[in-house]
C-alpha cells in the first residue's frame, strides 16, 4: 500500500505468503480487523485501510522480524547437512496444549549456517497449529537460543508453572504475562509473571517436504 497506494488483492497476499488457500488470508485480515488495525471498506474491491500499526512493528512487519528461516528437509535422512555445529532436539512442544517439551536430548539436528555459532541453541519438534499463521507448521523442528528474556512480541518457549511449555508470542503488561497464538482459533492465555519463565526465543527452523 505505501508503494502502490492499492491494497494488495486476497490473491495477491496468498502468493505473498506462500499459502495455499485464500482462507488463510480470510481468517488473517478477520483477525487484523477485530483488533483495530486495519478496516474493509464496504462493496469496494481492494478496499483496505491501515488504522494503526503495531506497537513494536511496521505494517511491513507484522510478526516483530520474526519470518520462519526454513531449512527444507534432510532431518531424516541418517546424516548430519554438514559438518559444523549440531543443535541437541529436546522433545516435543505444543503450540497450542501445553506439554512437557524442556526434555532430555532424543536426537541432534546440525546448527544452521546463519546463526551465530557461540549462542546456546536447542531444538524442538511442534506439536499443533496455533502458531501457522506466524509460518510455524505441525512438524516443523524449531531452533530456540537458550535466554531468559525476551521482548515483548518475541516467539517464545514460556515454561509454565514449572513444567509445562508451549511455542507463544510473549506479551508483557504490568503484572500479567500474555502469551498469544499466531491463530484466531486459540484464545490468549494470561499468567501472573511468576508462573512464566522463558527458556529461549525463537531464530530459525526446520521442515520435512
Amino acid at each position: 500500500m505505501r508503494s502502490s497506494g492499492v491494497s494488495p488483492s486476497y490473491e495477491e497476499m496468498k502468493e505473498s505468503l506462500n499459502l495455499k488457500s485464500k482462507s488463510g488470508i480470510h481468517r488473517l485480515i478477520s483477525a487484523l480487523e477485530e483488533r483495530g488495525f486495519i478496516k474493509r471498506l464496504a462493496h469496494k474491491a481492494r478496499a483496505l485501510e491501515v488504522i494503526k500499526l503495531p506497537e513494536t512493528a511496521s505494517a511491513n512487519d507484522i510478526y516483530n522480524n520474526f519470518s520462519p528461516s526454513v531449512i527444507k528437509g534432510g532431518l531424516d535422512e541418517e546424516k548430519p547437512l554438514s559438518d559444523d555445529a549440531e543443535v541437541p532436539v529436546l522433545g516435543k512442544i505444543a503450540a497450542g496444549t501445553p506439554v512437557e517439551a524442556i526434555q532430555n536430548e532424543v536426537s541432534r539436528i546440525p546448527l544452521p549456517n546463519n546463526l551465530e555459532k557461540n549462542g546456546d541453541y536447542f531444538g524442538l519438534k511442534v506439536q499443533g497449529d496455533s502458531m501457522i499463521e506466524a509460518g510455524i507448521h505441525e512438524g516443523d523442528t524449531v531452533i530456540i537460543k537458550r535466554t531468559d528474556t525476551a521482548d515483548n512480541g518475541k516467539i517464545v518457549v514460556a515454561l509454565i508453572d514449572e513444567h509445562e511449555a508451549m511455542l507463544k508470542r510473549i506479551r508483557k503488561k504490568g503484572k500479567v504475562v500474555a502469551l498469544e497464538s499466531a491463530n484466531k482459533n486459540y484464545e490468549t492465555k494470561i499468567f501472573g509473571p511468576d508462573r512464566v519463565k522463558v527458556q529461549g526465543v525463537l531464530v530459525s527452523l526446520y521442515r520435512n517436504f
